[in-house]
Parts: structure tokens; sequence; C-alpha cells
């Protein structure tokens, strides 16, 4: 009876569920990736597209490697390799 219940109940909130998957550091899982500010292709993926440094819930990375993230960002946006904001909208009008 109570399998019915269930089913009823997946039925009207739209069917699927959201099950969260732990996430995994990927700087812990492979060890030959380095943190560095000169390496502008890793580090935009940990910043969004306003130019914030994304969160560790968003990314799953360690707290370790997240302020070496957050410190090889900042070191790149000081050297103009990374912005700090996004591109300004062109139209003001």
């Amino acid at each position: 009876m109570s399998d019915d219940m269930n089913m009823d109940n997946e039925q009207q909130s739209g069917g699927r569920r959201y099950i969260s998957r732990p996430k995994i550091c990927q700087f812990c899982a492979d060890k030959n990736i380095t943190i560095d500010y000169k390496q502008i292709d890793i580090l935009r993926r940990f910043v969004t597209e306003e130019g914030k440094i994304r969160p560790r819930r968003q990314t799953g990375t360690c707290a370790r490697h997240q302020r070496e993230l957050a410190g090889a960002i900042k070191r790149a946006r000081h050297l103009a390799l990374l912005p700090y904001v996004a591109e300004p909208k062109e139209d003001y009008r």
C-alpha cells in the first residue's frame, strides 16, 4: 500500500526526483593537475560568467584546493589574465 502512495506522489510532483551524487575534488583525484595562475583554461572553469569565483558546493573541490584556486584566480586577475567582471553591455540607453 505504501508503494502505491509513493507512485502517486511521484506522478503528482512531476515524476523524477533529483538524487545528488557526491562531488569529488578533481585535484585530489588526479595528482598531476596543478593549480597555477598561468593555466587560464583550468581557472576559467571555476569562474562564473559574471567573473565571480564559484563556491565549493558547485565545483566539488575540497577546502584546501578551493583556497589555492581562489589565490590563483586573484593573482591571474591582478596580472590581467582573467577579468574581474563580465564584459559590459553596449546598450545603456
